[in-house]
Parts: C-alpha cells; structure tokens; sequence
C-alpha cells in the first residue's frame, strides 16, 4: 500500500483551513481518508468564537473515525453524524444559524477488499484511477453550474436550488454526490482540495488524468509546488481570474 499527503497555507502568516487524514483498521484490509476544504468567511462576524480551522479539525476527526470504525453506516450517514456532533460542541457558544457559521467542502473514500465507497460535497474533488485504465473525476459541480449561469453564489449556499457544504445541518449529507465501485476495478484514489486542483480548473496545466500521472510519479507536494508556481507567475490574477492569489491546498494519493 502507497499513501502520500501533502498540505500547504496559501499565506503562512494565516492558519491552514484544510483538512487531510487517512485511517488504516488493524487488520490491514482496507482504510479510509477525509478531505476537507475549510470556507473562509468575509471579514466580519461568522458568529462563531473558534474559527475554521477548529471546525475542520473537529468535523474531520469525527468523519475519519465514524468511516473507519462504522463500516455498517453508509458514508452519507457518517458525514451526517459527524457534522451533528460537530455542531453540539459549540451549538451552547456559538450562533450555528448565521449563515456564515464555519463550513467545508467534503472528500471522503472508504475501501475493504470489496470495494470502494466515496462522497463529494462542494467542490474539492476524487480523482479514481481505474485498473483498466484511464481516470475518473467525482465531482460535484453544482458550484461550476451556477457560476456557468451568472448566478451569485453568496445567496445560494446550504439552499435548495444552490450548492451545498457540511456546516450545522445534517440533512446536507444526503445532497454530497457518492457511490460505490467494486475494489479490484480501482487501482489507486486521489483526493485534492480545489486550492491543489486550480492546477486542472483553473490554470490549465493539464486535464485529470496528466494531474494523476504528476501525482503518481512525484507525489502530493510536487503537484502543489507546481500550482504555487503558477500562481507566482500571475500575482494579480489577470491571467488567470481568482477568487485568491493563493489558496490553501491540500491532497492525499492512496494506491490501496
């Protein structure tokens, strides 16, 4: 078994959102690993005395341990019990219902020697590399879509007809895009927060399946490294439109 993580703050002098762990059972017969992309919030109140970080480091903590040791709840349920319990510890503290209230985009993959089980919520994407051949990306492009359409994205967040993020409410579990493949068609998973794959969407290195050969050849940091670079290359973001000159990033590659 192969597994390589690599996580980076797009400004060190700020904590990094991102979240990424993997967890192997002591039988040694399969695992599982959670990515999450923390949301920064506008400057101003999010109504929360923690901050994003906290939020992630506890909502991946509690998703990592349900997908590893629950294996009889499917991972809708898992992430739907994780963002609950996440919620109880600062439900007393903190105002859960402010819109802004911290949140996180979802990557979560679990495998046996069955098969493998995954879910995508927002937009930090699973890359699966089949054993036959080629790679597929698992997306939910919900966000993409809207934007295609002009569509502000602020009003849209957590609501019917919008997109979609793990922060107080449970329910938004059953709306992450998941699935099942049998374990002997998959040769290897690659999990990337949308800082890590801006290097396919937004500056156009590459499609899915180079981001695959980079990572399998050099490893997680070398495709963040690369992504660094481009965003050095276009410090005003006129090249390549946006939202942060540069982002938090994070990527796990797992070849079970």
């Amino acid at each position: 078994m192969r597994i390589e993580l690599a996580t980076a703050p797009g400004d060190h002098q700020l904590p990094n959102e991102d979240y990424a762990s993997v967890a192997l059972p002591a039988s040694g017969c399969g695992g599982a690993l959670v990515v999450l992309d923390g949301v920064t919030p506008p400057e101003g109140d999010d109504g929360c005395v923690h901050g994003v970080p906290w939020f992630t480091g506890r909502l991946g903590g509690a998703l990592l341990e349900l997908s590893g040791s629950r294996r009889d709840m499917p991972l809708a349920e898992c992430l739907s019990e994780a963002i609950r319990r996440t919620a109880e510890t600062h439900r007393s503290t903190c105002d859960l219902s402010h819109s802004l209230t911290p949140q996180a985009t979802v990557v979560t993959v679990r495998w046996d020697v069955r098969r493998v089980e995954y879910l995508v919520l927002s937009d930090s994407a699973l890359l699966i590399e089949r054993s036959h051949g080629g790679v597929t990306p698992v997306l939910d492009d919900r966000i993409d879509q809207l934007r295609a359409a002009g569509r502000r994205l602020a009003p849209l967040r957590n609501a019917e007809g919008g997109f979609f993020t793990a922060a107080a409410d449970p329910d938004v579990a059953h709306k992450a895009v998941g699935g099942e493949i049998p374990r002997t068609e998959v040769r290897a998973l690659a999990a990337l927060t949308d800082g890590a794959s801006r290097w396919v969407e937004v500056f156009g290195e590459g499609d899915w399946a180079a981001c695959f050969a980079l990572l399998r050849k050099e490893g997680p940091q070398a495709l963040i490294d690369r992504v660094r670079a481009a965003e050095h290359s276009d410090p005003d973001r006129t090249a390549f439109p946006r939202g942060k000159a540069h982002d938090d990033a994070a990527v796990v590659f797992v070849e079970p």
